[in-house]
């Protein structure tokens, strides 16, 4: 019999943890392992790369709402989950934040009140390997049989608050943690140093055959019509730093007198304030946003510069997926960018301010001989990191 796995993820949205998560599964070997998927919920675009071979696991109407609206929860006669997360927003009231650092800490208050309340996960199963694929990792230490348990790590833990007493109880109880990169090593175990040996390094996996063949499924330049073409990709949240995204653009029209257009693929809550500061920069033919995009390959193939201007990642899946494609890229300096990019060779890394961003990119946008030595360093390597599946075979028992 083979060794069986199961793997659990909130969804499949449009995101860099579910593009790796598809690596991931693209990169198994069906003959050797059985692996079971299980989803929150069955929604989002990257749904319909789950590989044919993977047993998709039944949606469980409990778990399905711990992210919906309150009111859908208790519609749907799941009560005790909306108690458990009135519960938890009542308490994460009380946290304490003076680090001045985004709070991610309320995702911890929510499982730790939510979990007890849930069935358990295909409960007549005992498995080799159960991965958490995206915190917190409650739900597969609490509701999963399984002999060996990992977690993954895919943020800068350095770059927001979270109760490290809290965090530290579930961490802890994995046998493994899976960081991204070193520089993700290093974030989180300035905050959980007790955890450093419990951590391994796996790297995002990207699913080169699927990276290509999606790059052709459509021509995206008639929609990309300047005479460079910059693009950047993510949720329109803080850490991606897209709000300033105007101001650097107006800089390097006035300062240095570049002809570009600059287009942003995605979605979420900060929308409003982008399309506030384009306005208020006057970035109107300069800046476009694109919206959400179920391709955005083509895009990338499109585009001359892949800019990724955040003021914190893990490890961008969207820049390894630039790279793949053979495209220039400009990120800023965050502390785990020196894990992304080595700069000068496969990229450039420039200082976070936005003066010196705009800086960077016209400088660039420039120089065709240096865009054509990235490109060239990059045509010689491989960024698929597909050899990490390895060593999910060797935690296997």
């Amino acid at each position: 019999m083979k060794p069986r796995i199961l793997i659990a993820m909130h969804y499949m949205e449009i995101g860099g943890a579910e593009s790796a998560l598809i690596g991931l599964l693209h990169s198994l070997d069906y003959d050797r392992v059985d692996v079971d998927l299980f989803l929150h919920a069955h929604r989002g675009e990257m749904m319909q790369f789950i590989p044919e071979r993977v047993n998709l696991l039944p949606e469980m109407g409990a778990y399905s709402v711990i992210e919906a609206p309150l009111s859908e929860a208790i519609k749907r006669g799941h009560r005790a989950v909306a108690w458990g997360r009135i519960k938890a927003r009542m308490a994460h009231r009380r946290e304490v934040n003076n680090s001045g650092l985004p709070d991610a800490s309320i995702f911890q208050y929510v499982a730790d009140r939510v979990a007890p309340r849930l069935p358990n996960i295909n409960p007549s199963t005992t498995y080799n390997l159960a991965i958490s694929f995206l915190a917190p990792h409650n739900y597969v230490l609490d509701k999963v049989d399984a002999r060996v348990k990992i977690g993954w790590i895919h943020t800068d833990y350095s770059k927001i608050h979270v109760n490290t007493r809290q965090e530290l109880k579930q961490w802890s109880r994995l046998d493994y943690i899976a960081s991204i990169s070193d520089d993700v090593t290093k974030t989180f175990t300035k905050v959980f140093p007790s955890l450093a040996d419990k951590i391994i390094l796996i790297e995002n996996i990207l699913p080169r055959t699927i990276v290509l063949n999606r790059a052709d499924e459509f021509e995206a330049s008639t929609e990309m019509t300047g005479k460079i073409n910059l693009l950047s990709i993510g949720r329109f949240t803080y850490p991606k730093n897209f709000d300033n995204i105007p101001d650097i653009a107006r800089r390097m029209v006035q300062d240095h007198g570049l002809d570009f257009k600059w287009y942003i693929i995605g979605y979420g809550g900060d929308e409003a304030i982008i399309r506030t500061k384009i306005a208020e920069a006057g970035m109107e033919d300069r800046v476009i946003i694109l919206g959400k995009r179920a391709n955005p390959y083509p895009y990338i193939r499109a585009c001359d510069i892949y800019v990724q201007p955040s003021r914190y990642e893990g490890k961008s899946v969207t820049v390894r997926e630039a790279q793949m494609l053979c495209k220039p890229v400009v990120i800023t300096d965050y502390p785990t960018a020196r894990s992304q990019v080595n700069d000068g060779l496969d990229g450039v890394i420039t200082p976070m301010d936005n003066t010196s961003i705009a800086r960077t990119i016209a400088s660039i946008a420039r120089d065709q001989a240096r865009q054509n030595d990235i490109i060239g360093y990059i045509r010689a390597h491989d960024y698929s990191n597909a050899s990490e599946v390895d060593k999910i075979y060797n935690l296997l028992q």
